[in-house]
């Protein structure tokens, strides 16, 4: 019978993230157990979705479902643990006051101490050994990233090198041939000359042999039999010459190519580079009590844009109270992340990232300075990029889409036309010391020129 009312030792009950015992104990499909808030925050916080135990990567965020078996499990161990506490209670109140408790109970009310020192000692060696499993995964993701980006340079530089002597060699080529041509020509003329010079020295012979004759009448027969009189047919060389070729624009033209191929590499990389970024996606919503109270929200969250009505909000603390701006409701403080936002048929709009402490009263001046990395458009074809001092930036297309990323560690904000792929402006080496919030201002509504929503989009990896 007493194996029935056999629990399990505290051990198979602490969850090794917390190393408590289990609060709502949660599965993963490779069996190991965690609390369902530990796992949650861990996944949160990292990179990716990994088992701490296993170290197991989910492709997807697994869906948590309460495990009722261990879940009823560590129930019936804490009411044990509460019944053994409270009959321990018991026995010290039934005590007489003034009696001096004998060296069994001093020496089991001691090893019970020291049994719950151990069990801390073990929890902290434990929690040790997890990050230092964590420090090493995170090298070895490292590694694999330093790997990768060292094949992608090679690969790009010596596709760069192979263009540049291929278009070198097809330059000099060019001009040789352009030479050979040229040469060609000349050679062509002066075999003509000399053609020519030959038979006006044969004429000049026969004409300076007729003069030496004395013999007139020798002399008037050879002048009407000969016709030396006439200079045989030659050509009119006054106009005729031989341009040096021209090599205007050949170099040009060659770097002109070079420089497509750069581009198409450029264009290669950067598909390559916002795929990798894409894999940092977030959920993203607005938090309504940021909001401005002329600004109008979606049900869900997703959409802003100004209406002409203020709404009669309160004016917390958190609130922009002049400025049309609004916030996203999670912030980051750690990592990396990415969101994607529709400006479709917008004329003004500003996008990016916003630190905790901005503020939000008054008239605001984005700056990194001010705790804004943002881009905005003015006047429907102006873009900027909200540095100090501003940096207009010249877009090939307006962007239909805008792909926000951050790396919190690496102080970096860049942004993306998700569309084209191609990337519009980056803040570098910046100092991250507070959460940062997604940041939004849909911009005036302009009578209806500007009404149209600035959209959260889910994002698509092709």
């Amino acid at each position: 019978m007493a194996a029935a009312n056999y629990l399990p030792s505290e051990d198979q009950f602490l969850c090794s993230i917390c190393l408590d015992v289990f609060t709502d104990p949660v599965t993963t499909s490779c069996g190991h157990n965690f609390c369902k808030n530990c796992i949650t925050e861990h996944w949160n916080t990292n990179d990716q979705y990994l088992c701490p135990m296993c170290k197991t990567v989910f492709n997807t965020k697994p869906e948590l479902l309460i495990n009722t078996f261990i879940s009823e499990m560590v129930a019936q161990f804490r009411q044990s643990a509460q019944q053994k506490a409270s009959s321990s209670s018991s026995e010290q109140q039934e005590s007489k006051p003034g009696e001096v408790p004998c060296d069994v109970c001093t020496g089991t009310k001691l090893k019970a101490e020291l049994g719950k020192t151990e069990a801390e000692i073990q929890q902290m060696i434990q929690k040790r050994r997890l990050k230092i499993q964590e420090i090493k995964h995170s090298v070895d993701l490292s590694e694999e990233d330093a790997d990768r980006e060292i094949a992608e340079g090679v690969q790009v530089f010596t596709s760069l090198k192979e263009s540049v002597e291929r278009g070198l060699n097809e330059l000099i080529n060019t001009i040789k041939e352009k030479q050979k041509t040229t040469e060609k020509q000349a050679e062509a003329f002066i075999k003509e000359l000399e053609q020519e010079i030959s038979e006006l020295m044969k004429r000049s012979t026969e004409v300076e042999q007729v003069l030496r004759s004395e013999d007139h009448l020798h002399l008037l027969q050879s002048v009407q039999s000969l016709n030396i009189q006439q200079p045989p047919p030659t050509k009119d060389w006054t106009e005729v010459s031989v341009r040096p070729s021209s090599y205007e624009g050949t170099v040009v033209k060659a770097v002109v190519q070079l420089e497509e191929t750069l581009s198409k590499e450029m264009k290669k990389l950067l598909e390559s580079e916002l795929k990798r970024v894409q894999q940092y996606a977030v959920d993203v919503t607005l938090d309504p009590d940021t909001a401005h109270p002329k600004l109008i929200l979606s049900d869900d969250r997703k959409q802003v844009n100004h209406g002409d009505v203020r709404k009669n909000l309160p004016d917390n603390p958190e609130r922009f109270s002049y400025c049309v701006n609004v916030l996203g409701k999670q912030s980051f403080s750690s990592g990396r992340f990415y969101f994607e936002v529709q400006v479709k048929g917008k004329t003004k709009w500003a996008l990016g990232v916003a630190r905790e402490s901005i503020n939000r009263k008054g008239e605001i001046t984005a700056s990194p300075e001010n705790g804004y990395w943002t881009i905005w458009l003015r006047n429907g074809n102006e873009y900027k990029a909200a540095a100090d001092p501003s940096v207009l930036l010249s877009l090939k297309s307006p962007p239909q889409k805008v792909g926000v990323f951050v790396d919190y560690e690496e102080g970096l904000v860049s942004f993306y036309d998700v569309d084209a792929a191609a990337l519009i402006y980056s803040f570098t080496g910046c100092s991250f010391t507070e959460k940062l919030f997604p940041f939004f201002s849909p911009g005036l509504n302009y009578g209806g020129k500007n009404s149209s929503p600035l959209i959260i989009s889910p994002v698509r990896v092709n």
